[in-house]
């Protein structure tokens, strides 16, 4: 028998943290954080990390797992998530993944086999030397001509991914996202999606009132911290909340500069999200507004009693 998954998934600053408490509190489950970034140490505001309040005694995972001047590739997002569904299945309790961006949560669900194509040394070898000469622009050119949604998942410094992206189109003839494509249509798990849309107008101000909040809290003595350390091409530093700042502290943005940057950043991240999700996965959608939340949990209680009613008392 596939193990019950819950996902609560939709854009940022939707109330995604709210709702998979309460689905946790509700149907005896506990939460695995599906945000890449939440698994690092230290970067707390930026990433809206869960507070102790916040948990109200509900175990979370995959938080605080890395030191930020490590790498986290969705394959490690992968095994450890995967780990820890079963580890809290095992216990007669109700795995939850709050929030994470489509392709992580995707490939967890779906068990994207991330080796399914072996690398080639020698490809790699020739293209770290070719990329030591050229730089790598031209060769995340050619990525973002080749693969375009890929390329938006790899940030540039990232060699390894950039040469594997492109390594298995010129050994394949398709895309890594053709072939992740491919993989999504089993699941080794008895997945529910639950998604939360919410009017684009009063999502942005959310979403804008969030980044005045961070700011009030230290955002900025937060980014300076890992600024100082020098992480400034690490990946943790490549999120956003963290990257709009270092033009700043490099005296080529003003403040100000910086902050709308990450409000924009952050309205066009929230988009990519909701597409993604729309387009890519079989989602419940709800929508919700700050009137008629909890009406809205209330309707997610009922329609998931029935799916989930040998798991509730």
């Amino acid at each position: 028998m596939k193990t019950n998954v819950i996902a609560v998934v939709g854009p940022t600053a939707v109330g995604k943290t709210k709702l998979s408490v309460e689905l946790a509190k509700r149907f005896h489950g506990e939460i695995i954080s599906g945000d890449s970034m939440q698994v690092y140490q230290g970067l707390d505001i930026g990433t809206a990390k869960v507070t102790d309040e916040e948990r109200q005694g509900i175990p979370h995972y995959m938080i605080d797992i890395r030191e930020p001047d490590q790498d986290f590739s969705v394959a490690d997002f992968q095994d450890h998530v995967q780990h820890y569904i079963n580890y809290i299945d095992s216990r007669n309790r109700l795995p939850i993944i709050a929030g994470g961006t489509g392709l992580y949560i995707q490939s967890t669900l779906y068990n994207f086999n991330f080796s399914s194509q072996k690398r080639d040394e020698q490809f790699e070898k020739d293209m770290l030397a070719a990329i030591q000469e050229k730089g790598v622009e031209p060769f995340y050119h050619k990525l973002k001509k080749v693969d375009p949604e890929q390329a938006e998942k790899i940030h540039p410094n990232n060699l390894r991914r950039v040469i594997r992206a492109l390594e298995v189109y010129e050994r394949t003839g398709l895309t890594m996202s053709d072939l992740q494509q491919k993989q999504a249509d089993q699941s080794p798990y008895n997945p529910t999606l639950i998604g939360l849309s919410m009017d684009r107008e009063e999502l942005y101000r959310r979403i804008n009132h969030r980044v005045d909040l961070m700011m009030e809290e230290g955002l900025l003595d937060e980014a300076k911290r890992l600024y100082d350390q020098g992480l400034k091409n690490a990946q943790s530093m490549q999120g956003i909340g963290y990257k709009e700042f270092i033009p700043y502290f490099e005296g080529e943005w003003s403040l100000e500069e910086s902050i709308e940057r990450l409000k924009r950043n952050s309205r066009r991240y929230a988009k990519r999200q909701y597409t993604y999700f729309r387009n890519k996965m079989d989602v419940h959608w709800y929508s919700i507004s700050e009137l008629n939340l909890q009406e809205t949990f209330s309707l997610i209680f009922r329609d998931l009693e029935g799916l989930l009613q040998n798991i509730t008392k």
